[in-house]
């Protein structure tokens, strides 16, 4: 049995996501494929997810103890680490991701949690797991040099040592004359795909 967590991050109201359109289609169909394993929903507007301050590093980065698995912001650390397989969905925001998406991640990215330093330098904590990173964007930017939004997501995830990871990327929702709807649908022809394999 797998630990799956779908992280999502839009402000949109429930409905009107193009990219969870997809990714809630592709959750459904994985449950069908997989219905001993367990999802667990985190969606980042919904929780406390906040900037990080100065009385939150010494949590950071201080020692870690039982205890730390109840620290308001650790406990995300953890939860991302113990999970086996991440669906991440967020639309591309002004060429990369939303600023609550960057503000988790610096949530997760905890040495001793999903990473470590050695003398060799940082080593990421979580080999053998699989992501996918399932996105809309308003127009054609999978070969843009100036796409950050999944390149960031695929850079953090290696530093984690997650290498197995896959883009859904639904492109050209906000090109005038495209029907969108035709564009979702595409999205979740391909998540039918993808999520065989995941």
């Amino acid at each position: 049995m797998s630990k799956v967590l779908y992280i999502k991050a839009n402000i949109k109201k429930e409905g009107e996501s193009r990219t969870f359109k997809v990714s809630d289609y592709f959750i459904e169909e994985y449950k069908k494929n997989n219905p001993g394993d367990e999802v667990i929903e985190l969606d980042l507007y919904k929780e406390n997810i906040d900037f990080l301050r100065p009385d939150d590093l010494n949590g950071i980065f201080g020692p870690k103890t039982e205890e730390s698995r109840n620290h308001p912001i650790l406990k995300y650390a953890y939860q991302f680490a113990e999970a086996d397989k991440y669906i991440i969905a967020a639309p591309m925001w002004n060429l990369s991701i939303p600023a609550i998406l960057k503000a988790y991640i610096d949530y997760i990215s905890v040495t001793g949690i999903t990473f470590k330093y050695t003398a060799e330098g940082p080593v990421g904590l979580l080999n053998n797991k699989k992501a996918i990173h399932i996105v809309s964007r308003g127009g054609e930017y999978s070969n843009a040099s100036y796409e950050m939004g999944d390149r960031y997501i695929r850079t953090i995830l290696n530093f984690f040592d997650i290498k197995d990871i896959t883009t859904l990327a639904i492109e050209n929702v906000d090109v005038i004359g495209v029907n969108v709807e035709e564009k979702v649908q595409e999205g979740k022809a391909k998540a039918k795909k993808i999520v065989k394999e995941f």
